[in-house]
């Protein structure tokens, strides 16, 4: 995207992968939640993980390219064996690899990345259809060639979204029944096939043995098992009881407090269980209780921020998690890209000059913070505060609660996908009672969690926006108007926001790393001033518990720990 790639054509390896890696073995993940669904990429039905999984692994699917987890914007070649564009970026044509087939060891032809995209963009989620719908037309140039021109108002990331959409087969996938569910394997062209399936409790993975690209340089250290297996648990007790019990191979842990405490036992002692620390240096991302604007009671954004000055993250940190936390005060904390302690450069400056109302004050000099409590959890300059901001939504205290200029009592009903943020929500529940406000926890199954987050039936939810080093396109579907009212998109707040969509566009026509950094932290303002959820916190670095028979490289590239990666010894 800018500058060059940090590998030469000649490239053997990832530097974060073992080549010399042994193959062999099976692993078995552990994963929250429930499934009814192999195909990962609509809106209906709830889908199995590690198909087409950043953190699984992309292991049933390909794209034409892949990403290199140690650049923010570099791919490699994959299907696709080389590319041709020009400066504009207008077009990109790609020359398929001769070598590339599916599973089923029909070759993969220009007509399947043609089918593909037409595929997606009228049967899979609306943000392919948002991307592809950039496309002004689609050819097969040769017999091994295919090419995308673009509309005008498509942007430079474009090309780059289309390299990693996934190639279907046009002979073995039914293009009219494709957004419905399915427990039907799909062919594909990845590493692995789907061998077993139980709805909702597991999925496994078999090594396709004749896997075309197992000797490719961007494949070389990776897909080391000859079995994945997901086991898909309901509650995160039991997930990782059976982690303990060696059910299970390997633990992601974002429980900090477990991660302190609850690790001494004789696997551990023994070395029979190896807990790992992962640096990263990627942006934390924004986790929060998401507030829908489409409900009326959060269209006035001083209700908003003055619910989330009610949040005592410092009461929180202490009572709950040991201080293990750090408060989370920029969508790209701990990285280049964040506004926090950065005043607003010249450059920012104009492209947030015609959205002035948009950007409070604090966040043009980057001092825009969450407000910090005493810690006791009755701290009562911190509720003022919070009740003054209230106030000028027009709020009063009446009989003991907190009353609209309507008559009605502020009152609403936080989401939760079964116990997952209890505890959480409950401590903000307790710190919004003294003000006369009611939250109502309501806790669901994954199934009917993922059914009302798909048609934003909720008040309040909670969510973890991850981020990147190489923020685009994707952010319409977090953040832009044209996706507030379509059902199946990431805009969890409701959001449609001129000045949102204006540093959307800015990042993404960005031509180099200076204007790119530049539209990032001006659209880092203007989402931190909509207060558009509360935010939480986030862990510095990542923990990994493993089996000790399980291994990985030494090096951890950019982008933090990849399964793929690691192998059975």
């Amino acid at each position: 995207m800018h500058g060059e790639p940090q590998l030469p054509a000649s490239y053997t390896h990832f530097p974060y992968a073992n080549p010399q890696a042994p193959k062999g073995g099976t692993v078995t993940y552990p994963v929250f939640g429930t499934f009814n669904s192999l195909n990962p990429f609509i809106v209906q039905g709830d889908a199995v993980r590690g198909l087409f999984d950043q953190e699984f692994g992309y292991n049933v699917f390909e794209s034409l390219l892949a990403r290199s987890r140690d650049e923010a914007f570099t791919l490699y070649p994959l299907i696709a064996k080389s590319l041709e564009t020009d400066h504009e970026r207008s077009f990109i044509e790609f020359t398929l690899d001769e070598r590339a087939k599916f599973s089923d060891g029909k070759p993969i032809r220009p007509e399947d990345v043609l089918f593909s995209m037409k595929l997606l963009s009228e049967k899979a989620r609306p943000l392919y259809k948002r991307w592809i719908g950039l496309v002004e037309t689609m050819e097969k140039t040769g017999g091994d060639k295919v090419r995308f021109t673009f509309k005008p108002e498509a942007d430079r990331e474009l090309p780059l979204l289309l390299a990693l959409l996934p190639i279907l087969p046009e002979h073995a996938t039914n293009f009219d029944t494709f957004d419905r569910t399915t427990l039907e394997p799909m062919v594909a062209s990845g590493p692995y096939t789907i061998t077993r399936v139980q709805p909702g409790e597991s999925l496994t993975l078999t090594r396709n043995k004749d896997y075309w690209a197992k000797d490719h340089p961007s494949k070389a250290g990776f897909d080391n098992y000859d079995e994945i297996k997901l086991l898909y648990f309901r509650e995160d007790g039991p997930m990782f009881e059976a982690f303990k019990k060696g059910i299970a191979d390997v633990f992601p842990d974002k429980d900090p407090v477990r991660w302190k405490q609850e690790y001494g036992i004789p696997a551990v002692a023994e070395g029979r269980i190896i807990k790992g620390d992962f640096p990263e240096q990627l942006p934390s991302g924004m986790y929060g209780f998401v507030f829908n604007t489409r409900r009326d009671m959060f269209a006035n954004k001083s209700v908003r921020k003055g619910l989330a000055g009610l949040l005592d993250f410092e009461w929180i940190n202490r009572t709950l998690y040991d201080g293990a936390y750090t408060r989370t005060k920029s969508f790209f904390d701990g990285s280049e890209l964040s506004s926090r302690g950065h005043p607003a450069s010249e450059a920012e400056k104009a492209l947030l000059a015609p959205y002035t109302e948009a950007v409070e004050p604090a966040a043009m000099e980057g001092t825009l913070e969450p407000p910090v409590s005493n810690g006791s959890g009755r701290d009562r300059t911190f509720m003022r505060a919070a009740f003054e901001e209230l106030k000028k939504a027009g709020y009063t205290m009446k009989d003991r609660q907190l009353t609209g200029p309507d008559g009605k009592p502020l009152r609403f009903e936080i989401l939760l996908n079964g116990k997952n943020g209890i505890g959480l929500a409950s401590a903000w529940q307790r710190s919004l009672q003294p003000l006369g406000i009611t939250a109502e926890l309501r806790s669901v199954d994954n199934s009917q969690y993922q059914q009302r987050i798909q048609t934003y039936d909720y008040d309040v939810m909670l969510q973890l926006y991850t981020s990147s080093l190489s923020p685009g396109a994707e952010q319409v579907g977090r953040w832009g108007s044209s996706s507030r009212d379509q059902d199946g998109t990431y805009n969890f707040a409701g959001v449609a926001n001129p000045a949102i969509d204006a540093m959307i566009a800015a990042l993404v026509s960005a031509r180099s790393q200076e204007d790119f950094v530049s539209a990032v932290r001006a659209y880092d303002r203007v989402l931190l001033s909509g207060h558009y959820l509360v935010p939480l916190f986030h862990l510095e670095g990542q923990r990994v518990a493993h089996s000790s028979a399980i291994h990985h490289p030494e090096k951890t590239p950019l982008y933090g720990y990849q399964l793929q990666t690691w192998w059975r010894e």
